[in-house]
């Protein structure tokens, strides 16, 4: 006899599938069209770093405060959301004024800092390892869709904003409903002050080195194609092939995650040293960065689950772990990647990342000898 899903879980399931999509969408704008946007404005790379290591910068300080005096709530979380799309009609009007632009950017990484951890852990709560990719993947779908319009109609900055806007405003608007079918309990402040970093340091040393490589490719990949003669509409087209491969790797990605998860992130982390290495070597080359690309599938999606999926299962407390993992690779790592990458704009950039991405690598293997002896 053929079963049927449950009402409840078929909800949750678009919920979740359109909260990622716009929260990616949002993600999308940001990264890929607001630099040059800046740089069109007459800002410099380095004042493009700092402004990108904002948002991450506040996005590692939070679970800080998560640990010792503020409880993820659902009240909390809505907080965020409203904050973030405040923060975005903030843009609008400073955006031509470095400080006060770059005070904006603390506030929006301060709120969507808050939102995707608190989503995650519902979704890993409620869902399957296979299933979560295939909901997932809506996040990269957001991702791509948006990447190919705007590089097709983008005319203006502030076009580039009314988008952000509105891609804050539907993230909202789906993320505040998914608060109904949040199950996990939450834990005080007190008592989320036993979580240990410590105890598996060489693992948060290497996921935040691994975000650190990223950070050239993050805030600098549109400028540097752009820079070598390729055009802004196919620069577009290689973002969304490398999400597209990603959307493949979260379908299929079901059966390679009942493996070890550890050693998928160090093949993850090898792969994605390799894929920096490419864009150094061959950065006027449309077949070879496309072909690069396709490892997006490997040194994000692959990497981002499994990553996730492990730390959800070292700690008890679940959204503090991953607004650690959040905090520590996407905040800190991505702040010191956009500073970093800001200083180290131009012809050795890649080579760098790919440097340190390999030293990531390195620390990975310092984490597994540690755990195997931590482990009765």
């Amino acid at each position: 006899m053929m079963t049927t899903a449950h009402p409840t879980s078929l909800a949750l399931t678009f919920l979740l599938g359109a909260y990622y999509f716009f929260y990616f969408a949002l993600v999308g704008v940001y990264i890929i069209f607001m630099p040059k946007v800046l740089l069109d404005l007459s800002y410099s790379t380095v004042e493009v770093g700092i402004i990108y290591a904002a948002a991450p910068f506040m996005r590692f300080l939070l679970p800080f405060a998560f640990r010792h005096f503020i409880a993820l709530t659902p009240t909390v979380y809505r907080l965020s959301l409203v904050l973030t799309f405040f923060s975005t009609l903030i843009f609008l009007a400073v955006v031509d004024h470095f400080w006060l632009y770059l005070g904006a950017n603390l506030l929006f990484g301060a709120a969507v800092g808050i939102s995707l951890p608190y989503v995650e852990t519902i979704a890993l709560g409620a869902l399957s390892k296979h299933r979560y990719g295939k909901v997932r993947l809506w996040g990269s779908l957001g991702f791509m869709a948006i990447a190919l319009w705007l590089g097709k109609v983008l005319d203006t900055p502030q076009e580039a904003l009314y988008y952000l806007s509105t891609m804050a405003f539907l993230s909202f608007f789906f993320g505040a409903i998914l608060t109904k079918y949040d199950t996990t309990p939450h834990s005080t402040a007190h008592d989320d002050a036993s979580f240990s970093l410590s105890k598996y340091w060489a693992f948060w040393l290497s996921i935040f080195l691994m975000q650190v490589g990223f950070g050239g490719f993050y805030n600098f990949f549109t400028i540097y194609e752009t820079a070598h003669g390729i055009s802004l509409e196919m620069t577009s087209w290689m973002w969304s092939f490398g999400v597209a491969c990603e959307i493949l790797m979260l379908y299929f990605q079901g059966p390679l995650l009942q493996r070890n998860l550890l050693s998928l992130l160090q093949f993850a982390t090898l792969v994605t040293a390799l894929r920096w290495m490419i864009l150094y070597l061959f950065p006027d080359s449309v077949v070879l960065t496309f072909a690069s690309q396709s490892l997006h599938a490997i040194g994000f999606a692959l990497y981002h689950t499994a990553a996730i999926t492990y730390v959800f299962s070292l700690y008890t407390q679940k959204k503090l772990a991953q607004q650690f993992f959040l905090g520590i690779a996407f905040g800190l790592g991505g702040s010191v990647g956009a500073v970093l990458s800001g200083q180290l704009y131009g012809e050795y950039l890649f080579l760098a990342e790919s440097l340190i991405t390999l030293f990531a690598f390195a620390v990975l293997l310092v984490h597994q000898k540690r755990k195997a002896v931590l482990t009765p």
